[in-house]
């Protein structure tokens, strides 16, 4: 039998809970519910970084991004490694069982290097997508920014559509032939500024929309720089009123990024190649959009931001609309799944954990108790975070701030800061030694030194 065909989705900063089948808002999208019912839907998945080309790496890789140099987006602000194709990349694995691997749409693993140098035959970007819209609508101008707006191209010539068409394209070049197939298909969308073409533009209302249950934050006992963030952006004063407007733009065009999906969803059942093939869904970080007042996702590592969409439809492995709670990493988990269930080399040195395990529902008594997920500052200025969250507990090293720490328990979203609360002191300790331990593990240089180590250790940091 035909090892199975691979289609990885990855949508751009979508939040874990702006899909229909979370239940947590009123966002539309079948398709992606109709996949996690057709598989397993992971309540506890993250990211390892909420940053788009550091976590991009890291999925390529199959490391921490900090490991390798790769600590912001290398778009912006001051210059930063990215991950050289002399290092490892789990994609040239699938040649050995005669894949043909395809790379459509945001790249971000390297500023100058395609996916061609990182184990891929074939890279679709968005060039023929700019010289379509050049052509056919050469007068569009785009005023609003960040903040999003109507985007007058129709439905079906957007860039969503645009790509899902390149997608759909691949799949029946590549159904037709002898070998099986793995795609990478990366949406830009959700990212700010979303601009929802046609229909999608008017699907929601801005006064039907619900308010984030974490928007009405005070910034009482949280980091200067989070209060700061809202004055850099200039949204400092924004009501809600205003926010409504700019998440119905977001709500649309997942929507929109939704119908795409479905498109191509649909090819793969057109050319009989669905029962046949492992379907992934995520994202690499999630969105403040209006929650706690912020917009994007620097400089914080609240669960709007570093929880992730994870969905895996496995053939013959995943069972049907099943729910995993157990804590997961997106970016580090999935390549030592991919290999494992290809029967391919996984590598010792990896920092994620096969998922085949939850795939086929099997107790798992060593599974991981708590995930770290880690910052390190952007174009506002350097400012490196590490965290710790358990089920009941997160906790935020701010190297150079006050800490954080939330009982998700009583606190789910994050409002009330007990870093020093009297009550919370051996708790703090502990996970202080915790967290110093995950990160000398996974060789993160941010703890070798004797002042970090005085920090975690010796609970010298205010």
């Amino acid at each position: 039998m035909k090892s199975p065909n691979i289609l990885f989705i990855m949508l751009d900063q979508l939040r874990y809970d702006c899909i229909g089948y979370n239940g947590a808002y009123p966002v539309h999208t079948p398709n992606i519910d109709r996949l996690a019912a057709e598989g397993v839907w992971f309540s506890n998945a993250f990211t390892p970084i909420p940053i788009c080309c550091p976590s991009r790496q890291a999925l390529i890789n199959g490391r921490r991004p900090e490991t390798f140099g790769a600590l912001w987006n290398f778009k912006n602000g001051l210059r930063i490694p990215a991950l050289e194709p002399t290092e490892y990349a789990w994609p040239r694995e699938l040649h050995k069982r005669e894949y043909t691997n395809v790379f459509l749409g945001k790249w971000d693993v390297h500023p100058e290097l395609s996916p061609l140098e990182y184990g891929y035959d074939t890279y679709i970007g968005f060039e023929g997508y700019k010289e379509m819209l050049a052509q056919a609508y050469p007068n569009i101008r785009y005023e609003a920014g960040f903040f999003g707006e109507r985007d007058p191209v129709p439905v079906e010539c957007s860039k969503t559509h645009w790509l899902a068409d390149r997608a759909c394209e691949s799949i029946r070049e590549l159904t037709s032939g002898d070998h099986p197939w793995y795609i990478q298909l990366n949406f830009t969308e959700p990212h700010l500024p979303c601009r929802p073409s046609g229909s999608f533009a008017d699907m929601y209302r801005p006064e039907d929309i619900p308010v984030w249950s974490s928007f009405h934050e005070t910034f009482a006992n949280k980091p200067y720089i989070q209060k700061q963030q809202l004055h850099s952006w200039r949204i400092e004063d924004f009501t809600w009123e205003e926010w409504a407007l700019i998440v119905a733009r977001y709500y649309g065009v997942i929507s929109q990024a939704d119908d795409a999906i479905g498109k191509v969803l649909q090819e793969l059942k057109q050319t009989n190649a669905y029962d046949n093939t492992l379907v992934i869904f995520t994202s690499d970080h999630g969105d403040m959009c209006g929650s706690h007042r912020m917009i994007d996702k620097h400089y914080v590592l609240y669960d709007d931001v570093v929880k992730v969409p994870l969905i895996i439809k496995y053939p013959g492995t995943a069972g049907q609309g099943r729910v995993c709670d157990q804590f997961v990493y997106n970016m580090l988990d999935l390549p030592p799944t991919l290999l494992e269930g290809l029967e391919l080399p996984v590598p010792s040195w990896f920092h994620g954990r096969s998922l085949i395990p939850l795939l086929k529902d099997e107790s798992v008594p060593d599974w991981r108790k708590e995930i770290v997920s880690t910052y390190n500052g952007q174009q506002f200025g350097l400012y490196t975070q590490r965290m710790l969250r358990t089920a009941n507990w997160k906790y935020i090293w701010n190297t150079t701030d006050i800490d954080e720490l939330y009982d998700l328990a009583h606190d789910p979203d994050e409002f009330i800061n007990r870093i020093y609360d009297p009550g919370c002191k051996e708790l703090i300790q502990t996970f202080r030694s915790l967290l110093y331990e995950r990160l000398c593990a996974e060789g993160d240089g941010l703890v070798q030194s004797e002042w970090m180590r005085n920090q975690l250790l010796d609970n010298k940091k205010l």
